[in-house]
C-alpha cells in the first residue's frame, strides 16, 4: 500500500505541475510561464521556512509542559524511536474539539500538536494511534509534500484568474510566435476549468497522503484497531465541536488527522480527507 500511495503521490504532483505550464504557457507564451514559475519558487520559498510557525500561531498552539503532559512526551519519545527520526517539539491547542495535527519543514524541524479536547477522549492506545499517525506526517514527508501541492494548486488559480480578466477585456498580449493564435473563448474555458482541476488534483494528494500515514501510523503502534477507533470518536467530536472560521481555513485543514471545520464531506472528491468509515475500514483489514 505504501508503494502504490507514494507512486500516486508522484503522478499526480506531476500533473498538478503538468497544468501549471500549460496554463502559464497558454495564457501568457513564454512570459506567463515564467512568472508562473517564479510565484511558485518564492510560495514554496516562504512555506517551506515558515509555514510551521504559522500555523502553529494560528491555532495559538502552546508547547505542552513535560512534566505536567509526561505520558504524552513518552508516547512521542517511543513512536519517534521507532520511526528512526528526531524528537518533535510537543505542543497543545486549547479547544474541546479533539484533533491533531503536525507540522515542520523536516524530521529535524517538525512539530506535533494535540488538542485537549482529544486528551479527554482518547485512551492511551487510541492516543498512541493518533500520535503515530501524526509522526507517520513527518517521517513520509507529508507536510512538505502537501505545503508544494497546495501553492502549486494556488499559483493556477492566481494566474487562471488574471486570464478570465484577460479573455474578458480583449486577451493577454502574448508571445510572437504565438500572436494570432489565441481564441479567447478557449483561454476562458481554460481559465475555469483550470483552478478546478488543481483543486481537485490537490485534494487528491492530500487524502493519498492520509491514507498512506494511516498505514505508517498502524504499523508503528501495531494497532490499527486502536487508530480506527480513534478516527471514530475525532469524526464525532469535529461534528459537535467545528472550529469556527475565524482565522481557520481549509488552507490548513489537509494538516489535521481529520479536518477541524466539518466533517467528512458526501462527495469524496472534494475533501481534504478521506472518509472516516473508508479509512476506519482499511485500518480493519491491515495485516500486520
Amino acid at each position: 500500500m505504501n508503494i502504490k500511495n507514494q507512486l500516486k503521490t508522484v503522478l499526480l504532483l506531476g500533473g498538478l505541475t503538468g497544468l501549471l505550464l500549460l496554463i502559464g504557457g497558454f495564457a501568457g507564451g513564454r512570459t506567463g510561464l515564467t512568472i508562473a514559475l517564479i510565484l511558485a519558487g518564492g510560495m514554496n520559498f516562504v512555506s517551506y521556512w515558515w509555514s510551521d510557525k504559522i500555523v502553529l500561531w494560528m491555532y495559538k498552539a502552546k508547547e505542552a509542559d513535560k512534566k505536567k503532559y509526561a505520558k504524552l512526551y513518552s508516547i512521542v519519545k517511543e513512536i519517534t524511536g521507532k520511526a528512526g527520526i528526531p524528537m518533535p517539539k510537543v505542543y497543545l491547542v486549547d479547544t474541546p474539539q479533539s484533533n491533531a495535527f503536525a507540522t515542520g519543514r523536516s524530521p529535524q524541524h517538525a512539530a506535533v500538536a494535540v488538542t485537549t479536547g482529544i486528551m479527554q477522549i482518547l485512551d492511551e492506545k487510541e492516543l498512541r494511534g493518533v500520535l503515530a499517525h501524526e509522526i507517520g506526517h513527518i517521517k513520509n514527508r507529508d507536510i512538505l509534500i502537501s505545503t508544494v501541492a497546495a501553492t502549486i494548486a494556488g499559483v493556477i488559480s492566481y494566474i487562471a484568474m488574471m486570464a478570465r480578466w484577460a479573455a474578458i477585456f480583449g486577451g493577454m498580449n502574448r508571445d510572437n510566435e504565438n500572436n494570432g493564435s489565441g481564441n479567447i473563448i478557449e483561454l476562458l474555458l481554460l481559465a475555469i476549468i483550470a483552478p478546478i482541476m488543481a483543486m481537485i488534483i490537490q485534494l487528491a494528494i492530500t487524502r493519498s497522503r492520509e491514507y498512506l500515514a494511516d498505514d505508517t501510523g498502524a504499523r508503528l503502534s501495531k494497532d490499527p484497531l486502536a487508530l480506527a477507533a480513534a478516527l471514530q470518536k475525532i469524526e464525532k467530536s469535529v461534528h459537535n465541536h467545528p472550529f469556527a472560521r475565524m482565522g481557520k481555513t481549509e488552507a490548513t485543514a489537509h494538516l489535521f488527522i481529520s479536518n477541524p471545520l466539518k466533517a467528512s464531506s458526501f462527495l469524496e472528491l472534494f475533501s481534504t480527507h478521506p472518509s472516516t468509515e473508508n479509512r476506519v475500514k482499511r485500518l480493519k483489514e491491515m495485516r500486520l
